[in-house]
């Protein structure tokens, strides 16, 4: 009997989803389509992961959604919990005053992550749901045709060839797959320069802690006096006349001294970066059978913490819909709701960093208009807006039809549930990853018969509440969001449009 010859198997060529891409957005895209066991091959050019002081703050919606996902530990939420809300201070324009709020019965507002932690940690769930990961891959061509998609890279065994049903572009800013396939997009020109720097400060005394304007600019400065420092600088006189040209120790320390008025001693450098405030949106995060997610398909000036969020909830609210499509249990034009969802989001955090830099500009002239911000984040209501927006909690999806519920679209706050196996919660009950079909007490049951049709997809949960909700039953999606309540029609029509037919 001849046995095979030990040795790792080789990487498969064709896949059902292609994700090119393995940053954070692209591995939890893949973990999840893993977890619905879609096969799902990863194209990373970078050989692993990058430590860089990029991204590292999780906003309250995007934290939810992990939770709810079993990627983040959600506490139990309990009765004693509901009403309450739990609060962290944040900043908007670089003024503080801002509160970032959420319900108590979910996770922190917000959770500080590094995005390479964010990064490892999805890769090792993706790659133990059975997806392959090859790095060290660049994407040099992508096509599709009506079946399939086909895509060439460039690796540590020279060129290859991939096919697959579909393909993500999930690649950054600078996007292969956006500019290979032509993605249409609307763009507003760089009008500010602005540095960034791991480096050591020398003196930290001398360097402002936070968000520091004076009227040559501003300094961000998050200052460590036992090690490295991150320190930003950022220039309001226009953007760079060379974006791509190397930075040095000597022109950030340089920037610094010219926006403080002072010297800004430093050294050691491990990171330097520059940005601007370039913003893109594509017009449809969808071409045929490629899709765009994260930054390859909105780019905006990093105030606020948004971007990395931002990428994570299009991942978030692509898999599912991809997994139901490639099983056959999807409605129609399901795919399609993914940019009508998504494109609005992307759209309004581009609206608020645009909006945020105007008040960040160092002209005098604006600091009654400052002052006016100042005053309305002082306002309970405005505070509330203002902290939602910027964490994506007023984040309401579009129904599908002009007859769904005015619940439709809504994301369901973590309730405490009892069960006939106990206590439990909303988050719990969502971590299989399928819908949801929550039928509260005895008048709840009337709306059993109607889901049996999609047992194959749909998981039925009789519950009761400690306190009365606005409906007797709720379908949920997998991602947290109302697709159906009892005041929005025929839910058996809600299940065929979101599921397909019934079995």
């Amino acid at each position: 009997m001849n046995r095979p010859p030990d040795g790792p198997r080789p990487a498969p060529t064709h896949a059902q989803v292609l994700v090119v891409g393995g940053g954070p957005v692209g591995m939890l895209l893949a973990a999840e389509l893993g977890h619905h066991g879609v096969s799902t091959l990863v194209l990373e050019a970078e050989p692993r992961t990058v430590d860089q002081p990029k991204a590292g703050t999780l906003h309250a919606r995007t934290v939810q959604g992990l939770a709810r996902r079993g990627h983040l530990h959600a506490p139990a939420a309990t009765e004693d919990r509901l009403g309450r809300s739990a609060a962290d201070a944040f900043h908007f324009a670089g003024m503080p005053g801002l509160v970032i709020t959420a319900p108590a019965t979910e996770p922190g507002p917000i959770v500080g992550r590094s995005q390479a932690d964010l990064e490892r940690d999805f890769e090792q769930r993706a790659r133990e749901r059975g997806v392959t990961v090859l790095r060290g891959h660049r994407v040099t061509d992508i096509g599709q045709g009506p079946d399939a998609v086909e895509v060439t890279t460039q690796g540590p065994d020279g060129v290859r060839h991939f096919t697959a049903e579909y393909a993500v572009g999930a690649d950054g800013a600078r996007s292969t797959v956006r500019e290979l396939i032509g993605f249409a997009e609307d763009t507003h020109p760089a009008t500010v320069s602005a540095l960034l720097g791991l480096v050591r400060l020398t003196d930290p005394d001398s360097v402002p802690y936070g968000w520091h304007r004076t009227p040559r600019g501003w300094t961000v400065a998050g200052v460590n006096p036992y090690g490295h420092s991150r320190f930003i600088t950022i220039d309001f006189r226009g953007p760079h006349p060379d974006r791509h040209s190397p930075l040095t120790l000597d022109e950030l320390r340089r920037e610094g001294e010219r926006i403080l008025g002072h010297g800004v001693p430093m050294a050691d450098p491990l990171f330097f970066s520059r940005f601007s405030d370039f913003t893109r949106l594509v017009r449809d995060y969808r071409q045929g059978r490629v899709f765009l997610a994260g930054d390859a398909a909105h780019v905006h000036f990093p105030v606020g913490g948004q971007g990395l969020n931002l990428g994570l909830q299009d991942a978030l609210n692509l898999s599912w819909k991809l997994a139901h499509t490639l099983a056959g249990t999807a409605g129609k034009d399901l795919l399609d709701t993914y940019d009508a969802e998504r494109r609005p989001a992307g759209a309004r955090v581009i609206d608020n960093t645009r909006a945020q830099l105007a008040l960040m500009r160092p002209d005098p002239g604006l600091d009654p208009l400052r002052d006016l911000v100042g005053g309305l984040l002082g306002l309970d209501d405005v505070n509330t807006h203002i902290g939602h927006m910027i964490s994506a909690q007023e984040t309401v999806y579009p129904a599908r039809t002009g007859r769904g519920s005015r619940w439709e679209g809504q994301f369901l706050p973590n309730l405490p549930l009892t069960t006939d196996d106990g206590p439990t919660d909303l988050t719990r009950l969502l971590l299989p990853g399928r819908p949801l079909l929550l039928l509260l007490g005895e008048a709840g049951a009337v709306h059993r018969a109607p889901g049996d049709g999609w047992a194959h997809v749909l998981r039925t949960v009789s519950a009761t509440t400690a306190r009365p909700l606005p409906w007797d039953a709720v379908l949920v999606r997998p991602d947290g969001y109302i697709a159906w309540a009892p005041d929005g029609g025929s839910l058996t029509g809600t299940l065929r449009q979101w599921y397909g037919e019934p079995r």
